[in-house]
């Protein structure tokens, strides 16, 4: 998950409310119980110790959902008496929940709305392509591309004379499969799409996957439909699903192999608070590798006003300089230190314990 979009988060100083609210719900009766929700939640953030302006600002966006056709939830995110950041969720949280605390309570985006990938559906034919982003929001067209349409078609004659128009045909694939290659390259690069799906006949779809650019061919799936057919929504969310499990696991492939020390007894990952606060400080954090209810993501740490002020005792922070400090989870003080240092995080919950983070808490790193 790319943490840019919390820089705001980290623009201010705290105490913080943060909020994670479903939607999913739709009835008749639904304005009236989310105007409760948001009477409660706004309640439970007062008994928490938080000032009366953020409690009504809170409560204000939360009132603005009443009538809202979100499909999953929101998190809203404020202090001194302003919602600073509010973005959509791309699942419903477990429950509805209010946190009042010295940093933002941002881990549970990782699981909420980080691994949602948007996705770019390529319907790939002989003539050309045409492209449809897929968002939880839903889906929009976001172009096409006509290449050569003569001559597209095979002969049935096995006439040595055709040969000379056979290989037409085939030159006229190839510059298709390129111009729908870079259309489609540049489509990503538009959208930051996580995900290319491929649809259409094998042979189209692989001549386009083959002329991708190299970083791309991991973001590509190729969808077993037949040409001119359209995904189902529930296609499209079972190919999301598998690219996050996959994606996954790759990182935590990463991470046991760079959990074993090289000939120099230097290893290229971290895990467990003491160690992961290190490198934070070094800023050598890369990707953090969160495990959503591992017993490590609410160990209580000490922070200061910058986000390389952390250590696991607050006597560590006075040796340090910080004469200011406050406790945080561990999750969400890493977090802020990700944030700062353009590192990344992901959401992992391994089926093998041994793949595990050591407390659910992990980092693969910049450098040893």
């Amino acid at each position: 998950m790319d943490l840019a979009f919390l820089h705001p988060l980290y623009e201010h100083p705290g105490p913080w409310a943060s909020v994670y609210v479903g939607t999913s719900r739709h009835t008749q009766d639904t304005p009236h119980e989310r105007r409760l929700t948001a009477q409660a939640l706004s309640r439970e953030l007062s008994e928490q110790g938080a000032d009366d302006a953020t409690c009504r600002a809170v409560r204000h966006a939360l009132e603005g959902l009443e009538h809202s056709s979100e499909p999953h939830g929101r998190a809203v995110f404020a202090r001194a008496g302003e919602v600073v950041l509010d973005p959509p969720l791309a699942r419903p949280p477990r429950r509805d929940s209010a946190h009042w605390a010295p940093l933002p309570h941002t881990a549970p985006l990782l699981e909420l709305a980080g691994e949602d990938p948007v996705c770019v559906v390529a319907y790939v034919d002989r003539r050309g392509a045409a492209f449809e982003l897929r968002t939880a929001l839903g889906r929009q067209d976001v172009g096409s591309v006509t290449g050569r349409q003569h001559p597209i078609h095979r002969t049935s004659t096995v006439d040595w004379s055709e040969r000379h128009f056979q290989l037409k045909v085939e030159n006229t694939w190839e510059h298709n499969a390129a111009e729908i290659a870079d259309a489609l390259t540049v489509c990503q690069e538009e959208t930051r799409a996580d995900l290319l799906i491929l649809v259409g006949d094998d042979r189209e779809r692989r001549s386009v996957h083959e002329r991708l650019p190299q970083r791309l061919h991991d973001l590509v799936v190729e969808a077993p439909h037949g040409t001119g057919s359209r995904l189902l929504d529930e296609d499209v969310e079972r190919i999301r699903e598998q690219h996050v499990r996959q994606r996954a696991e790759r990182e935590l492939e990463r991470f046991l192999a760079a959990r074993q020390p090289d000939p120099e007894g230097r290893s290229g990952a971290a895990e467990g608070v003491p160690a992961l606060i290190e490198a934070a400080r070094e800023h050598r954090i890369e990707e953090l590798l969160i495990r959503p209810d591992g017993p490590d993501a609410h160990r209580e740490v000490w922070i200061g006003e910058d986000p390389d002020q952390l250590a696991v005792r607050r006597t560590d922070l006075k040796i340090l300089g910080e004469q200011h400090s406050w406790p945080a989870r561990a999750d969400d003080a890493l977090i802020r230190s990700a944030v700062a240092t353009g590192a990344a995080a992901l959401s992992v919950t391994p089926a093998d314990p041994v793949a595990e983070p050591a407390g659910g808490l992990g980092a693969l790193l910049r450098w040893a």
